[in-house]
């Protein structure tokens, strides 16, 4: 055990949450997902193990997503699986880490404040915030510090965060809480609707990510789907189309690219500029739906490319924002 600070980075997301300690890089990845006991509300598995009960729970036990739309729906068992995952990390010595957490552009003072307390009561000897656009695009490699205007647009599983960036600020921004979890919900309420089938947000998702797509191209790739029938109550098996999927999704990907020209329109004309010359960079989950890059390149008239890495981007670019840890932490204190 180690008589020092570690300093830690927590990108708190809806559906995931990743650590990541100075000096390491990341050290957990797990779902935000807790089980507790009905009963005596203890906590009884967190992260991947939670995850996997989902459905499939006794009465005595839930499964539960404790963050909804990139903020803390319950803090009690938000606080219990920060706790768990800051144990995970490996990080508890005699001295308690400081914790750099990434959150949404466009939560209140009063959603920031909570975030902050429920990591301190989580273990943290201090806590300080970063906007989730500014990490995803220090993560990503931005030049965020040069006079230039950078854009980056962050899907994630509650929050999709639009911002142009320039001298190491925000210019212009937009949060949205339509993404990932929005499409699962779009998808499952498609099948029910049209094909007359139920199923869950788990297997809404695994069709997102096995045919989910954003723009028409020539191939066709289709899904065996199990769930309920909704007339006879009883399982069946279904193949599903990814035009079908492309269509479920439409409208909510639509009002992510709406955020995008909206973000555009209020960004002075230097920096638009300098996004036409640069382009958009996607990050988050969301970037990795097929076409999405495509469908917003013709839409915009502006190039996007999916970063690097997408899935990392926001935990990378909190990572690195711990260099500059001290004057963050006077930030969150000023705001207070």
């Amino acid at each position: 055990m180690g008589f020092f600070t570690k300093d830690v980075a927590i990108d708190l997301g809806t559906a995931n949450t990743i650590i990541y300690v100075k000096g390491k890089g990341i050290v957990v990845r797990e779902p935000s997902v807790v089980a507790i006991d009905r009963y005596t509300g203890k906590v009884v598995a967190a992260g991947s193990a939670a995850d996997e009960m989902i459905g499939r729970t006794p009465e005595n036990i839930i499964a539960v997503r404790p963050m909804k739309d990139g903020v803390i729906a319950d803090f009690d068992i938000t606080q219990a699986m920060i706790r768990q995952f800051i144990r995970l990390a490996n990080v508890v010595s005699v001295l308690k880490p400081r914790v750099l957490v990434s959150i949404p552009s466009g939560i209140t003072e009063v959603e920031r404040r909570a975030v902050e307390e429920a990591v301190i009561q989580a273990g943290a000897k201090e806590a300080a915030l970063i906007e989730e656009p500014m990490a995803a695009a220090i993560g990503a490699g931005l030049p965020v510090n040069k006079a230039a205007g950078s854009m980056v647009v962050d899907i994630g599983g509650g929050t999709t965060e639009v911002a142009v960036i320039s001298l190491g600020g925000i210019v212009s921004s937009r949060s949205i809480r339509i993404a990932g979890d929005a499409l699962d919900s779009s998808i499952v309420n498609y099948l029910k609707k049209n094909i007359g089938i139920n199923i869950g947000d788990k297997m809404a998702e695994e069709i997102k990510i096995a045919i989910g797509s954003a723009y028409e191209d020539n191939e066709e790739e289709v899904y065996d789907v199990r769930g309920r029938d909704v007339s006879t109550g009883l399982p069946r098996t279904v193949q599903i189309r990814e035009s079908q999927i492309r269509e479920a999704m439409s409208e909510n990907i639509a009002e992510m690219i709406e955020a995008v020209k909206m973000t555009l329109e209020h960004t002075p004309p230097e920096l638009a500029a300098d996004v036409m010359e640069r382009g958009i960079t996607l990050t988050g989950g969301g970037a990795l739906i097929k076409g999405l890059d495509k469908l917003i390149s013709e839409t915009v008239k502006i190039p996007a490319l999916v970063a690097e890495y997408p899935l990392d981007c926001v935990a990378i670019g909190t990572g690195k924002a711990l260099e500059d840890m001290k004057s963050l932490l006077a930030k969150s204190k000023k705001n207070y």
